[in-house]
């Protein structure tokens, strides 16, 4: 297992031969894609990137991701902080390999003679785990100010729905 910092490029194979452990912290405002969507770009993401020659002499990743990022909340508008963490496993092959033959549940990870960029493969994980809707827990999140919900008053008249005479339609037989 090697400890600290991420390298940005590797050669997979050759880790995998290893049996090498990538384990350490990226800084997240070297994820310029990832931030576009945070309120900021302060904290580190936890990896861990597990390399492994398996059956048949297949390359695989394991990686482990862990990071708290700030956005902002789509129902009260304020600032929430949400854990991110991912989870994925990944069969490296050659480009324009056959992947039928892969195991069920890995992700496929074409890769050339150039090395592997690392801090991409990081960064697209991250933005997939990103919530589509950030919120705050229904419990946690606070209305905006000036946003009431209309009480009804007693004065107020019931309205009819006008879908009420079809209804009616439908159940006379003669009709």
């Amino acid at each position: 297992m090697l400890n600290g910092p991420i390298p940005p490029h590797v050669d997979p194979r050759k880790l995998a031969d290893r049996g090498v452990t990538l384990e350490g912290v990226i800084p997240l405002a070297s994820l310029e894609r990832l931030c576009d969507p945070l309120t900021d770009n302060v904290g580190t993401v936890h990896a861990k990137l597990d390399f492994v020659r398996g059956e048949r002499r297949a390359v695989s990743i394991h990686s482990e991701l862990r990071v708290e990022v700030k956005m902002i909340c789509q129902r009260c508008l304020e600032l929430v902080v949400l854990p991110i963490q991912s989870e994925c496993d990944y069969a490296v092959v050659k480009e324009g390999a056959d992947t039928q033959s892969l195991p069920k549940g890995y992700d496929v990870l074409e890769v050339g003679e150039d090395p592997l960029d690392l801090l991409a493969l990081v960064e697209d994980e991250l933005l997939l785990a990103l919530p589509i809707i950030p919120a705050h827990a229904h419990e946690d999140c606070q209305q905006p100010a000036g946003l009431e919900e209309p009480e009804s008053s007693e004065d107020e008249v019931p309205r009819s729905n006008p879908f009420s005479v079809l209804a009616q339609l439908k159940r006379d037989p003669n009709v």
